[in-house]
């Protein structure tokens, strides 16, 4: 082969390489405009027409979805992550807990992808699953300190946050543009109902298998992802 051969062939590789992360960076600014705009449940197909390419190019770049909502959400996670990180700094526990509440569920009004995120679970989505529990294990943190302080009622389960994403979530997406600050009201009267001393006993929590099987049911995976460890 000669030399201009060699130099040709190594052209046409960079230009394909160059061409795919065009197209994988089409594909992820795509799907933050369809996640955000009709949450997860939008489809693989419907994110391949907002970005102009065919679904066979879709399923090179991400083969799942899971792949897919990991790229697309790594650094609003790392938003979420670096809010939780804040609220454990706050010198004041009851203050940085209802920060973390209100910033959370801004997110999830702002985006309605995110307030799905926040309220599934994605097995095979590895970064983004691990500064999720990264972040749950400093919520447990301050939902101690919270307590200690006499600030959060006692019967207040971590797994508390969940439901509170998710009622969030439901509220965002029941009243999308129709009432777009109808979660502020909603999330106020939670964070009411947590203040020590408790007006009444609750009912108990959710078993926290049960919780994830739900958040996994949720997610693009459904029933047939892998089993989860038992989170504490």
């Amino acid at each position: 082969m000669s030399p201009g051969a060699q130099h040709s062939d190594g052209s046409a590789a960079q230009s394909l390489r160059k061409d795919a992360e065009r197209n994988r960076e089409r594909i992820i600014a795509a799907a933050r405009r369809v996640f955000a705009r009709d949450g997860l449940n939008a489809s693989m197909a419907s994110v391949a027409r907002e970005a102009g390419v065919g679904i066979a190019t879709m399923f090179r770049r991400f083969p799942t979805k899971e792949e897919l909502v990991d790229a697309v959400f790594s650094d609003r996670m790392d938003a979420y992550a670096d809010a939780v990180a804040a609220a454990l700094d706050d010198p004041d526990p009851w203050h940085g807990f209802v920060s973390y509440i209100e910033t959370a569920c801004a997110m999830q009004a702002a985006d309605s992808g995110f307030a799905d995120v926040l309220t599934m679970t994605f097995p095979t989505a590895k970064a983004l699953e691990q500064r999720r529990d990264e972040a749950y294990e400093a919520m447990v943190r301050l939902i101690d300190r919270a307590k200690a302080a006499g600030r959060l009622r006692e019967d207040f389960d971590p797994s508390d946050l969940v439901l509170i994403h998710m009622a969030n979530a439901g509220v965002v997406n029941a009243t999308g543009d129709a009432a777009p600050d109808a979660w502020r009201r909603v999330v106020a009267l939670m964070i009411q109902s947590l203040k020590a001393p408790a007006r009444g006993p609750l009912p108990d929590s959710p078993e926290h298998d049960a919780l994830y099987r739900a958040m996994l049911r949720a997610g693009p995976g459904g029933p047939t992802a892998p089993a989860p460890g038992k989170r504490n």
